[in-house]
């Protein structure tokens, strides 16, 4: 399997800076998903840099089965739950029972969004930062 943890990592933080600028123009729908797509891609990161495939893009349940010595704390798992609930409802109109996504989403969603993919790609970066056992 070829590793490209680097690649992931590098686009992970990109897209949570692309969250932050999003949240600041007021664009609460994309800064939600650009958050988990931050927080998706720091986690695979971290798989490819464990020599794994993480399967899914359920970052709460991609958190949990990472090997126990690799294992999150609770609280980092309770933020990806949250993210994983804005992935799909930012961006299609039946999500909701009306009314498109940017009229559903507010700065305090966005602010949560952003709150926890940091402390997901703060986590994945202490583990990228450690040695595997495989290589």
């Amino acid at each position: 399997m070829v590793r490209r943890a680097a690649d992931w990592w590098k686009q992970a933080e990109r897209d949570l800076s692309f969250a932050e600028q999003a949240r600041a123009s007021g664009w609460h729908e994309w800064a939600c998903f650009a958050a988990h797509q931050a927080a998706e891609k720091a986690v695979t990161a971290l798989y490819q840099h464990l020599g794994a495939l993480g399967w899914g893009r359920v970052v709460a349940r991609l958190l949990q089965d990472l090997p126990e010595e690799r294992h999150p704390p609770p609280a980092v798992i309770e933020g990806a739950h949250e993210l994983d609930t804005v992935s799909i409802p930012t961006r299609y109109p039946d999500s909701h029972a009306a009314g498109a996504p940017f009229e559903h989403d507010t700065a305090k969603q966005s602010e949560r969004a952003i709150e926890h993919a940091r402390a997901i790609l703060a986590f994945v970066r202490v583990h990228l930062a450690r040695p595997t056992d495989g290589g």
